[in-house]
């Protein structure tokens, strides 16, 4: 298949880089701390979403902010050696002009740049947890990362590994890439899935990008 583009937008964590092992181990030892049972934290979906959000499905309002602070400090403290790199990230951002792609990301401005910083990833523009209202599902993560880069929506490729990233790139009117690394194919609803990101080519060109991929 091939899109083309003249920007592309890349979700941080299980589309570039995978950090879910830090993930575990810090919201559980958070859990711990702030008394919320094993049942009550089994049933909710930490993949794909702001902290924020996460922490209001689980304790009072008085207690969000400074228990998002801890949650932040935790994850911060645990990244390194808590990330890892996934297939053909290093390759594919490689061959992109700074000005044509953006880190979509619903972790804090703090955590993202720290995980990104340790896998030694240089990014141009990113869009974090602090710089919108509503996080993913809803579109407004992409379309701020479109506006920062001046391009239409239209013209923008989504790359993304959870369900609710992906429908916030359709949300937005994007062209929508899945990557089959922490879901089933099956779940995964897009104009195109491939494996990771070594299923991806690009060729850059004076009209933008143009992508193709193998899977």
């Amino acid at each position: 298949m091939k899109i083309h583009a003249e920007a592309l937008l890349f979700d941080n964590d299980g589309t570039l880089l995978s950090s879910i092992d830090s993930v575990r181990r810090c919201w559980t030892r958070w859990a711990q701390e702030y008394g919320v049972t094993a049942e009550d934290f089994s049933g909710i979906e930490l993949h794909g979403r702001t902290a924020v959000e996460i922490i209001a499905e689980l304790l009072p309002a008085d207690r969000v902010d400074g228990a998002l602070a801890r949650i932040e400090q935790l994850e911060v403290e645990d990244v390194p050696g808590g990330v890892v790199v996934l297939p053909g990230t290093k390759e594919l951002l490689g061959s992109l002009p700074a000005r044509r792609w953006a880190v979509v990301t619903s972790a804090t401005r703090p955590l993202g740049e720290a995980r990104l910083r340790e896998a030694g990833i240089d990014f141009p523009v990113m869009i974090a947890a602090e710089d919108i209202t509503r996080g993913k599902p809803d579109p407004e993560p992409y379309l701020l990362a479109a506006r920062r880069l001046g391009v239409d929506p239209a013209r923008c490729v989504v790359f993304e590994d959870a369900p609710a990233g992906l429908r916030a790139g359709r949300a937005a009117g994007m062209t929508t890439v899945a990557l089959a690394t922490t879901h089933e194919r099956a779940e995964l609803v897009a104009d195109a899935v491939v494996t990771d990101l070594s299923a991806i080519t690009v060729q850059v060109t004076a009209a933008g990008v143009e992508i193709s991929t193998a899977d």
